[in-house]
C-alpha cells in the first residue's frame, strides 16, 4: 500500500507572488522525488473551474457574500472528494494556491462572515481535510495591489478596496499565529529571489521533520 502522500498549500492575498512561489515549491519536492499534483482554488476540478469563472467575472460584482461563500465551498467539495483526497490515498503529494484558509481569511475577515459559519463549512465540504504545511505570503496591501495592477484587468475580487484588503491579510495573520505548527509566514514585500530563497530553506526544515517522524 502506498503511504500517504501530504498536503501543501500557499495562501496570501493580491500581488504576493503565489505562481511564482508554487512552481519554485513544486520543482523542490520534484526534486526529493516526490510525485506533485499542483491545483488551485477555487477550481481545480471541470465543476470547479466553472464556478471559478463566475466567482472572478467582474459581470458578477454585488454578489451576496452569502452566495460566494458557498459557491467556494461547492468548488472545494468537488477538488477534495475528486482531486485531494484520491492523491494522497495513492501516496502523491498535492499542492494547492489556496484552500480553505482563504475563505477565512477572504469570506470571512473580508466579506464578515460569521467564522462558526466558515468552520461548519469546513467540517461537510472540505471533509475535514487540513493541510500538513501553509506557506502564508505576507505583503503589504499597497504593495500587493500595485503588483497585481500590472497584471491586466481586474477580476471581481481584485477590484475591492484597500480596505478590504487590509481586513482579509489581518484575518489571515491571525489565522497563522492561531496555528503556527502549520502555517509558515514568509515576507514576500522582499525581492523575488530573497523570497524564494527563504521558501526553499522553509520546506528544506520542513520535509527534514516529516522524514524523521515517518
Amino acid at each position: 500500500m502506498s503511504q500517504r502522500g501530504r498536503f501543501i498549500t500557499l495562501e496570501g492575498s493580491e500581488g504576493a507572488g503565489k505562481s511564482t512561489v508554487l512552481g519554485a515549491v513544486r520543482e523542490q519536492l520534484a526534486a526529493q522525488g516526490h510525485d506533485v499534483l499542483v491545483t488551485r482554488e477555487p477550481g481545480g476540478t471541470p465543476a470547479g473551474e466553472a464556478i471559478r469563472t463566475v466567482l472572478l467575472d467582474a459581470q458578477f460584482k454585488g454578489l451576496a457574500a452569502e452566495t460566494e461563500l458557498l459557491l467556494m465551498f461547492a468548488s472545494r467539495a468537488e477538488l477534495v472528494r475528486r482531486t485531494v483526497r484520491p492523491a494522497l490515498a495513492a501516496g502523491r503529494w498535492v499542492l494547492s494556491d489556496r484552500f480553505t484558509d482563504a475563505s477565512y481569511a477572504y469570506q470571512g475577515g473580508g466579506r464578515g462572515q460569521p467564522l462558526e459559519r466558515i468552520a461548519e463549512l469546513e467540517r461537510w465540504a472540505a471533509d475535514g481535510l487540513v493541510p500538513d504545511l501553509t506557506l502564508l505570503l505576507d505583503l503589504p496591501v499597497q504593495q500587493g495591489l500595485a503588483r497585481a495592477g500590472g497584471r491586466g484587468a481586474a477580476d471581481r475580487i481584485e477590484m475591492e478596496s484597500a480596505e478590504f484588503f487590509e481586513r482579509v491579510r489581518a484575518a489571515y495573520r491571525a489565522r497563522a499565529a492561531s496555528e503556527p505548527r502549520r502555517f509558515r509566514v514568509i515576507d514576500a514585500s522582499r525581492p523575488l529571489h530573497a523570497v524564494l530563497a527563504e521558501v526553499r530553506s522553509v520546506l528544506d526544515a520542513w520535509l527534514g521533520g516529516v522524514g524523521s517522524a515517518a
